[in-house]
């Protein structure tokens, strides 16, 4: 592992010692006076102060996570795009030029959302996968395991000695330029879902907020430097709390709440990530076309108030369900949640939610919520 990421904070919590990971970064997250807690293990800022403030600075202005407990694996080698084509459920073949990018899931073979992934080409011996942290370790090795017995000549890397910084805003162009100028001639013409591999930095148009900017993968030891040098133009540093509140307003799947090994992607809303068409085989796919559609994932706007949280109970006229994901939204300043309901529900029903000890109603809505900092319900 990189240097950064071998570091270890101890927390004692009823007794017991917590030993939690730390990124690159943790040090200049304390400096700046950040409230850290323990996120899948690691030790991650909430927020540096105002979780409410950190939202409205990237939906208005530009901020910057560290996203570097996320993991990038590389597979490289000779037949990389068609052991793609079997792991993936989304279909690899629509990347052909390179840079692009793919959504994608990670399918066991029930179906059931191991992880929710980016995939890059860069060329046809070379493919970029970014995972989730809470899942990269069981992702790679699942990974090298479908490998030997389907591509045993590849080779797969996870890439730990690298760090990883999101830049998000309407903003975000404007101000990278100002801190890194010798990035915008290569990266200025970058389109939404496609990145460049440089000298000392791979910069993808990607992110996890609903507004334009730039995820940039480069060495952990010089992770520091780029924090600070977009600090240095206004780029503020936002916390797990407004990410959070950020791509739940966009409508983003969260692992682990809105999916998970036991739902699939079709009642997870992930149905246009999956290609169950054409000829392709992958992982999952028989299980899928064979499996009836019983839940969706529908959007939620509380009608009282209140606050919608995860696991609170949805009764609808077609059968009850559950909040997976519910917070208060401050672009539009009432509570949304994404649910995971019968599939006869739809759009414009009225549902009620179990909050302490009311039955509260709340609107069925098409989601996102939020794009780019104007309203979408």
């Amino acid at each position: 592992m990189g240097r950064g990421k071998i570091c270890l904070a101890f927390y004692f919590f009823e007794g017991l010692l917590m030993i939690l990971k730390q990124t690159p970064l943790n040090a200049s997250h304390r400096a700046m006076g950040a409230k850290m807690v323990d996120f899948g293990g690691w030790d991650m800022p909430l927020h540096y102060g105002s979780q409410l403030d950190e939202h409205h600075q990237v939906r208005r202005d530009a901020g910057m996570f560290d996203v570097s407990h996320m993991r990038a694996v590389d597979i490289s080698g000779e037949g990389v795009r068609d052991f793609l084509r079997y792991l993936l459920a989304n279909n690899v073949d629509k990347l052909q030029s390179p840079g692009k990018a793919l959504y994608s899931c990670l399918l066991r073979p029930d179906g059931g959302i191991m992880d929710d992934l980016i995939v890059y080409f860069m060329s046809e011996t070379w493919f970029r996968i970014v995972v989730n942290a809470g899942t990269a370790d069981k992702d790679i090795t699942w990974m090298i395991e479908q490998a030997a017995a389907h591509a045993p000549l590849l080779k797969i890397v996870s890439r730990d000695e690298l760090a990883m910084i999101a830049v998000q805003g309407p903003n975000a162009a404007a101000k990278l330029w100002l801190a890194l100028p010798g990035l915008q001639n290569l990266a200025e013409g970058l389109k939404p879902f496609n990145a460049i591999n440089g000298d000392e930095m791979f910069v993808a148009r990607t992110g996890y907020t609903g507004e334009d900017g730039f995820e940039i993968i480069l060495l952990a030891k010089a992770v520091v430097p780029l924090w600070r040098a977009l600090n240095d133009v206004g780029v503020k540093p936002i916390g797990l709390g407004a990410r959070d509140t950020l791509r739940l307003e966009a409508g983003m799947n969260l692992y682990g709440h809105d999916m998970d090994e036991t739902t699939n992607p079709m009642e997870s809303g992930l149905s246009w990530t999956v290609d169950l068409v054409g000829d392709r085989d992958f992982i999952g796919k028989t299980t899928l076309l064979g499996k009836p559609m019983v839940r969706k994932l529908v959007g939620l706007v509380l009608q009282d108030r209140g606050v919608l949280r995860d696991h609170q109970i949805v009764n609808s006229s077609h059968g009850d369900g559950e909040i997976t994901s519910g917070s208060f939204s401050p672009t539009l300043n009432q509570s949304i949640a994404l649910a995971r309901m019968p599939f006869a529900v739809e759009v414009g029903d009225t549902v009620r939610v179990a909050i302490r000890d009311k039955m509260l109603e709340a609107k069925i809505v098409k989601y996102p919520f939020v794009r780019k900092g104007v309203s979408l319900i």
